[in-house]
C-alpha cells in the first residue's frame, strides 16, 4: 500500500526519503534517516521499529547491506516487511518478504533505492529511479519528481491519500520534514508545501544556530 524512494546528494551530502500512500499518516512510520549516515525504508506490514534500528545500526558504520542483515535477523515476522536500505556511500540493499502484499517491486539505483506494493504495474518503481538518476539541483525536487514519476506509470492499484518528504542536511534533525497525512492529492499537496516552504527552509536552521542574526517571523506582533 505504499511506493517510496531514498536518495543520496553527493554534492551536499543530504539524505532524502519521499513516501505516500493508501493508508493514513504514512510519513509518520516509514521513512527514518541518520543525518549524514543514510535512510531506511520500512512497509508493507509495517514495524517502525526496524526503522528505528536501520539508523542506529547505520549510525555505528555498518554498510546497507550490513544493516540489511541484521534487520532480517532481528524482526520476527520477516516475510511480511518490505525494507530499502541506503547508506553513506550511496548503496542500498534491498528485502521483501514472501507475505508483501500485490505486485511489489524493489530497485536500487545510483544513489538511491525504491520500492512498493500494492502497485498497479511493475514498472511504477523503475520510472521512480529513472526520474531520480535524470534530475540534477536540490534532493527534494529530484524525490518530488521520482513521486511525481511514479504516480503516472501507475501508482498504487487503489488512490493515495498521504504522502511525506524528509531530507537531512548538516544539522541533527530533518530540515525538510514535510507531512500530508490525509488528502484526495497527496503528491500535489506535498509539492504546494514544499515550494511554500522552501523559501523560508534556511532561515529555519539558521534560527537554531544565530537568533541573533535571523530574520523576523514576518507575523503580527514581531516587530524587530
Amino acid at each position: 500500500m505504499t511506493f517510496s524512494i531514498a536518495g543520496f546528494c553527493r554534492e551536499t551530502g543530504q539524505f532524502g526519503t519521499a513516501i505516500s500512500s493508501s493508508s493514513i499518516c504514512v510519513a509518520s512510520r516509514c521513512p527514518f534517516i541518520a543525518p549524514g549516515k543514510g535512510a531506511v525504508l520500512t512497509q508493507n506490514v509495517t514495524n517502525p521499529a526496524l526503522g528505528q534500528l536501520g539508523v542506529q545500526l547505520l549510525e555505528e558504520g555498518l554498510d546497507a547491506e550490513g544493516v540489511m542483515a541484521r534487520l532480517r535477523e532481528h524482526e520476527t515476522y520477516p516475510q511480511w516487511r518490505q525494507l530499502q536500505v541506503l547508506d553513506a556511500k550511496g548503496a542500498s540493499a534491498v528485502h521483501s518478504g514472501a507475505e508483501t502484499l500485490g505486485v511489489h517491486v524493489t530497485r536500487q539505483g545510483r544513489d538511491c533505492v525504491a520500492g512498493g506494493n500494492m502497485l498497479a504495474d511493475e514498472g511504477v518503481i523503475d520510472a521512480m529511479v529513472t526520474a531520480f538518476e535524470a534530475h540534477d539541483g536540490e534532493l527534494a525536487e529530484r524525490l518530488l519528481a521520482a513521486m511525481d514519476a511514479g504516480l503516472a506509470a501507475g501508482g498504487e492499484m487503489g488512490p493515495v491519500f498521504s504522502a511525506g518528504l524528509k531530507v537531512t542536511d548538516r544539522a541533527s534533525w530533518p530540515v525538510v520534514d514535510l507531512r500530508v497525512d490525509w488528502h484526495v492529492a497527496p503528491l500535489a499537496e506535498l509539492r504546494m508545501i514544499w515550494e511554500h516552504y522552501l523559501p523560508q527552509r534556511d532561515d529555519y536552521v539558521l534560527r537554531a544556530s544565530r537568533p541573533d542574526a535571523s530574520p523576523s517571523y514576518g507575523v503580527p506582533g514581531d516587530e524587530r
